[in-house]
Order: C-alpha cells, then sequence, then structure tokens
C-alpha cells in the first residue's frame, strides 16, 4: 500500500475515536464513528483474499447497520427535544436504540456474532487494531450516557456477554477466535461495573488493552493462528514463552497477576451492591475463561515434538523494535496488581 495512503488511513482511525470521546454533540459522535468505520476497511482488505473480503464485508454491514440505529436514535432525540446531546427527558425508547447500536458496534452479546468471524479472516495487526482501539468510540459514547439507560437492558447484555465468552471460547482452535471470545466476556464485565461505578469500567479497559496489544504482537511475530501452531514457539523464540504464558494467566485474572485487579475490584463491587448472583455467575465463567488460556499454554510450553535432535531447534531473532515494545507491555501486563491502591485512589 502506498505510505501515503497508510499515513492517511491510520491518521483517520486515530482521529475517529479522539472526535467521539472529545465531543458532547451527537451527531459528531456520529461522524467520529464514521470516520473510524471507513478508515479500517482498507486495513482489512490489505491481504487480497476471499476471506478477508468476506471479512471486510461482514464488519461494513454490521458497522453500517449499528451506524444506522445510532444515527436514527439521534435524528428522534432531536426532533423530541430540538437538541443535539441526550437529556434525561429522552424517551426510554431512544436511549434503547442508541445502547443496541453501540452494543452492536463492540460485539457485546448478544449482538456479538460478527466479531470471531471478522477477527479471524484479517491480519494479526488488522485484529489488534479492531479488539482495542475500535471499542474505544462507542465506550465513549456509552460511559457519557449510562445514566440513561435502563440498568436491567445493562445487566442482561453483561451476563449474556460473559457466558458466551466463556462458553464459545472452549470450542476454539483458532487464537483470534479465542481472542474475540476473550474480548467478548471482556466487555461483558466492563458493562457489568458501569452501572455502579464507571471509573472502575475504564480501569478494566486500560488493563484489557494492555493485556491484548502484546498478545497479537507475539502471535503476529510466531505466526500462531491455531493452538497447535502455538507449540512451534519455543523452536522459534524460546524467550517468548514466559511471556506469553504470564499474559495469558493475567487475562485469565490468576492473581498475583494484573489481570486479576480488575476482576477482584469488580466482585467486590457487585458484592458492595448486594449483586451476590450477577458476582458468582461472573466469578465461574472466569473459571471457564482461565481454563481455555491453561489449555494455550499447555500447547506453548508442555508440548514438544516428538524428537530428542536438538540440530532441529532454529531460533529466530525477535525485531529488536518489537522487543522494545513487548517489555514495558508484559511488565505493565503482570506486575502492576501492587500498584492497586494507586490506581483505584
Amino acid at each position: 500500500m502506498n505510505p501515503i495512503t497508510l499515513i492517511i488511513i491510520y491518521f483517520t482511525i486515530f482521529m475517529g475515536p479522539m472526535i467521539t470521546m472529545s465531543s458532547s454533540n451527537l451527531f459528531l459522535m456520529w461522524i467520529g464513528l464514521e470516520m473510524n468505520l471507513l478508515a479500517i476497511i482498507p486495513m482489512m482488505m490489505k491481504k487480497s483474499n476471499p476471506r478477508s473480503m468476506e471479512a471486510s464485508t461482514k464488519y461494513f454491514l454490521t458497522q453500517a447497520t449499528a451506524s444506522m440505529i445510532f444515527l436514527l436514535s439521534i435524528i428522534l432525540n432531536f426532533k423530541q427535544l430540538g437538541m443535539w446531546t441526550l437529556q434525561p427527558q429522552t424517551n426510554n425508547q431512544i436511549i434503547t436504540l442508541m445502547f443496541i447500536s453501540l452494543a452492536m458496534k463492540m460485539g457485546l452479546a448478544p449482538l456479538h456474532s460478527w466479531l470471531p468471524e471478522v477477527t479471524q479472516g484479517i491480519s494479526m495487526q488488522t485484529g489488534m487494531i479492531l479488539l482495542t482501539w475500535q471499542k474505544l468510540g462507542p465506550m465513549s459514547i456509552l460511559f457519557q450516557t449510562y445514566q440513561m439507560v435502563n440498568p436491567k437492558i445493562l445487566m442482561i447484555s453483561a451476563i449474556s456477554s460473559v457466558l458466551i465468552g466463556a462458553w464459545n471460547g472452549l470450542n476454539q482452535t483458532q487464537t483470534r477466535k479465542i481472542m474475540a471470545y476473550s474480548s467478548i466476556s471482556h466487555m461483558g464485565w466492563m458493562i457489568a461495573i458501569l452501572p455502579f461505578n464507571p471509573s472502575l469500567t475504564l480501569l478494566n479497559l486500560l488493563i484489557y488493552i494492555c493485556l491484548t496489544i502484546p498478545m497479537f504482537m507475539m502471535m503476529k511475530s510466531n505466526s500462531s493462528s491455531t493452538i497447535s501452531s502455538m507449540s512451534l514457539v519455543w523452536n522459534k523464540t524460546p524467550m517468548l514463552l514466559p511471556m506469553i504464558s504470564l499474559i495469558l494467566l493475567s487475562t485469565g485474572g490468576l492473581p498475583p497477576l494484573t489481570g486479576f485487579l480488575p476482576k477482584w475490584i469488580i466482585i467486590t463491587e457487585l458484592l458492595k451492591n448486594n449483586n451476590t448472583t450477577l458476582a458468582t455467575l461472573m466469578a465461574m465463567t472466569a473459571l471457564i475463561n482461565l481454563f481455555f488460556y491453561t489449555r494455550l499454554i499447555y500447547s506453548t510450553t508442555l508440548t514438544t515434538f516428538p524428537t530428542n535432535n536438538n540440530s532441529k531447534m532454529f531460533m529466530q531473532h525477535t525485531n529488536q523494535k518489537n522487543n522494545n515494545i513487548l517489555s514495558p507491555l508484559t511488565i505493565l501486563s503482570t506486575m502492576m496488581l501492587p500498584l492497586s491502591p494507586l490506581l483505584i485512589m
């Protein structure tokens, strides 16, 4: 791809969520979401093959539908109040419509079915952008409007997301699909705590991004697209083995790693608000998530070739630039728990 074109695309992808996050006008928020949508489509179609074309088409149709519903809710709100911002007087049906569109854009259950298929059909780099940066715009809108959304709808979406993310992740052998269902599950945790303590939603989102980016970078450096291909990592880049294991355990929420922090605080906050059933259910689904992360670790570290011939080793040194980025991200992903008093003050 032409470097100038690539710079324009990346700049638009960067500016889309920035416009959405810094705006209080609903129409400008919609424009930011549209910039993001139109800029990432060429990134998805960079590899010209039927799989990426199919993923791009699915993504475009889903996001265009969500944008249409979002724009409809904006127009109905303007027709009712004559304002481009949501107010307490806004009709509940309009706010519900807006939440449905945002849930579709983020891949929240039960509007999640496009996310694993699209993630599987695109490259690792674009998948990383899809599961991290693309969440910021819709999440910022939801963060500004959550007080007007019916809490029952939020809870239904949160419970569906954590259940579907856990159960469907068990059946997968493709690493990108596993990361997609992991994303759905993490989004469920964020939505569950949003009505009670929105600052914990931001903390969870930050930690989720810090966990997902290095995982995708390591899978890209080793071309690990399936669980079976993860077993070749020790042969290519042995130094990545402990890093992959620690990040996967952290993503599963195993103490004393960083990923345990949001789960611990969210469950505590839910119990303070007398949501014992929801807290118990989410803790149980977290164990299911931890199981399929542990299965990935087993394939990576405990599975070896059926040979004792060391001459087959062909260690490849990873790019120094990637190492410079991976090292601080791995530290953040695994060792931030002692800093938790500073983060939640």
